[in-house]
């Protein structure tokens, strides 16, 4: 199981109420929540290996000299020698540090890699498992690594952290008409605000998946626009055209990476806490009371 892990506390934050403090004060509904949504995930789902993956620059660079407008509208802060400040609540960044404690004092595997979002993380541990995943987020982006043949799906949080949709390849083609990597194809063709993709103009998401069933993908499309023959409208074919370098860097924007250097860690989830100590310091500091205690009774002790 591999846990987008900044999709789901932002989802926490937003689906705990923010009166849920620690003894000082401080706001913990992202950590609470995000602690009883991980505990729900093991007792329901009972994963032998548990990874949550973590965003070490949420809009690399490599990105942005591609697609200069990819996630710009998100930046809180440029950061010339590293990565930008992302715009979060001001409640919930403090939150991220003790989320990170947490996860290390109870012994959950956290995994980012320099220059890479979470995505990438997912996409590299997805190519590398030898049985089936499940991929847990609320990011449609990630639906690209759906595989029927090999078992990837999507847990994907329809209200708050409780109820989460299956996604499987039947799920995407009876709502997108496309199957898990036609699904990065059609991202790009449509555009996505939430990410800053400009999309092709007047490619919707209907016709964007019209395209890619007459062509196969996304080279089939622009072989397509090169063929005087092929079935595409005057207009179709004049916006594929015009966006045509666009479409050239897009691909390598939208899809994951599946082949990131990552660091030595222990997906195995834990019989105990790796720091009981630790843990015990920081349930008291945080007042994590009930959230704490349900995710180490789901662990498989």
């Amino acid at each position: 199981m591999l846990l987008d892990t900044a999709s789901l506390y932002f989802r926490a934050y937003f689906g705990v109420p923010e009166s849920v403090r620690a003894p000082d004060g401080t706001p913990v509904n992202a950590v609470r929540g995000l602690l009883d949504f991980i505990a729900r995930l093991v007792q329901d789902h009972r994963p032998d290996a548990l990874v949550a993956c973590m965003d070490a620059d949420w809009r690399p660079q490599w990105r942005v000299d591609l697609i200069p407008s990819y996630k710009a509208h998100r930046v809180a802060e440029e950061v010339p020698e590293g990565p930008d400040e992302e715009e979060v609540p001001d409640t919930l960044s403090p939150q991220v540090p003790v989320i990170e404690q947490v996860l290390d004092a109870v012994g959950i595997a956290r995994v980012g890699a320099a220059g890479y979002e979470a995505d990438d993380v997912i996409g590299t541990l997805a190519a590398r498992a030898a049985g089936p995943v499940d991929i847990v987020t609320g990011d449609r982006d990630l639906y690209q690594l759906v595989d029927d043949a090999r078992g990837i799906r999507v847990l994907y949080p329809v209200k708050g952290v409780g109820t989460l949709q299956l996604v499987d390849g039947a799920v995407l083609r009876e709502k997108y008409g496309v199957d898990g990597p036609g699904y990065a194809d059609l991202a790009l063709l449509r555009g996505d605000p939430s990410d800053g993709l400009p999309g092709v103009p007047g490619i919707g998401e209907k016709t964007a998946a019209k395209l890619l069933d007459a062509f196969g993908d996304l080279a089939g499309i622009l072989a397509a626009v090169d063929d005087p023959a092929a079935k595409l409208t005057p207009a179709q074919r004049r916006r594929l055209a015009e966006a045509g370098p666009y479409l050239a860097v897009a691909p390598k924007v939208v899809r994951v990476a599946d082949d990131v250097p990552l660091p030595p860690f222990d997906a195995a989830l834990p019989r105990v806490p790796r720091d009981a100590r630790a843990l015990e310091v920081l349930a008291e500091r945080w007042g994590l009371g009930g959230s704490l205690q349900r995710l180490l009774t789901a662990l498989p002790g």
